[in-house]
This record gives structure tokens, sequence and C-alpha cells, in this order.
């Protein structure tokens, strides 16, 4: 199995990105790999449309280490896990998502890891400061 870690430096700190990402409301704004629509809470689950269909999606708990690993079971009823990092970084922090092979064909695997970077890309764009001049 392949695994890949596809990272994004974003001009914030590790805490802004941490409370941003792990609050369900932002999904949709980010996430676009994830969530296509409002998500839905059912206690610690989440029921998420997604491109895979409606998914659950469960976070670990809430933590002051930057861990954002969640677990997707999909429509098959597999389910897998996401390991997510939020790191300090000397330009502010930096988020790597590790995306796994699994039973994926080389091209699906390679279209899955351009998704988590345009996602992560989306999250640098809402987060970094803009300067007006």
């Amino acid at each position: 199995m392949t695994s890949r870690h596809v990272s994004q430096v974003i001009e914030c700190s590790p805490e802004t990105l941490y409370e941003f990402a792990v609050d369900p409301s932002n999904l949709p704004k980010w996430a676009a790999g994830l969530a296509s629509a409002e998500v839905v809470r059912e206690g610690d689950t989440l029921l998420v449309d997604s491109p895979m269909g409606r998914v659950t999606v469960r976070f670990t708990a809430r933590n002051d280490l930057g861990v954002l690993d969640h677990d997707v079971t999909l429509p098959s009823g597999e389910k897998v896990n996401n390991p997510v990092r939020v790191l300090a970084h000397p330009e502010g922090c930096e988020i790597v998502f590790t995306v796994r092979q699994l039973d994926l064909s080389d091209e699906e695997f390679e279209r899955d890891t351009r998704t988590v970077a345009e996602d992560l890309e989306r999250l640098k764009t809402l987060l970094t400061p803009t300067v007006s001049g």
C-alpha cells in the first residue's frame, strides 16, 4: 500500500487552522473532496453528502496537539482512516494529510491526492490574511 503526505503551509497560527478545520460547519467551505453540502450532526458522528455519496465522518476528540484524524465510512460500509496533522511552521503552520492508496487504482489514487491538495489550497485561501493597499 502506498501512502503520500500532502501538505500546505498557511500563514496563520496552528490554533487558528485547527479551530477552523475541526468545525464541521466549515467542511463544505474547504473540503470539497469530503463535504459538498451542509453537514448534519448526530452526536459525535457527521452525516455528509460527498462526491462518493452519503458518508459518515468521525473526528478524533478535540485536542491541543493538532491531530485532526478522521474516519470516513463510505456508502459500501468500508471505513477509511485519514491521518491529518496541524504543525507549527516558521511561516505560520502546516497541515499534513496522509492519503493512502488502499484498494484504489493508480489513477484513483492520483485523483484523490490531487483532490486533497486542492482542498488544502482552498483552506489556505480562506485562512491567509489579505493585505489591502
